[in-house]
């Protein structure tokens, strides 16, 4: 049935802030932008005379993409949850060096939950984890195995 996971969608109000955050802080790249507008009877995401701007970000080597979706009308209403309240969600980046990545953030201004945690799998593998949030308030986590 499921052969690939092609991308997550995140619903944003300030697309532009989003953008230069993920691509200028976290590195992703631009790959596709599309507007879009809704007719009478909606379209695929079923709201009628919605007019949206969707953009995808990723690595560039057609793995998985993240797409955010700012509405234009009708305009989106607040909505985030803590990370532990049902439908919370989270996008999980791996990183090569979590305690670089997680000091070059820093140095920018991202506030992060906790410093990077390190510990070790029950196979005796090193891995590190933090999360933090986005200009936006989504979760976000980076991981180092």
């Amino acid at each position: 049935m499921i052969s690939s996971i092609n991308h997550s969608g995140v619903v944003v109000r300030d697309l532009d802030e989003m953008l230069r955050f993920y691509t200028e802080d976290l590195g992703l790249t631009l790959l596709e932008r599309y507007e879009m507008e809704a007719g009478p009877d909606g379209d695929h995401a079923g709201i009628p005379g919605a007019r949206r701007i969707e953009v995808f970000l990723g690595l560039g080597d057609d793995g998985h993409m993240v797409e955010f979706i700012q509405y234009l009308e009708p305009l989106s209403s607040d909505g985030h949850v803590e990370l532990n309240n049902l439908g919370a969600s989270h996008v999980c980046f791996l990183v090569d060096d979590l305690s670089k990545a997680h000091e070059e953030l820093v140095a920018k201004g991202v506030s992060f939950v906790t410093d990077p945690i390190f510990s070790k799998t029950p196979d005796g593998d090193d891995w590190g984890v933090v999360y933090f949030q986005d200009p936006e308030g989504n979760w976000l986590e980076f991981i180092e195995l």
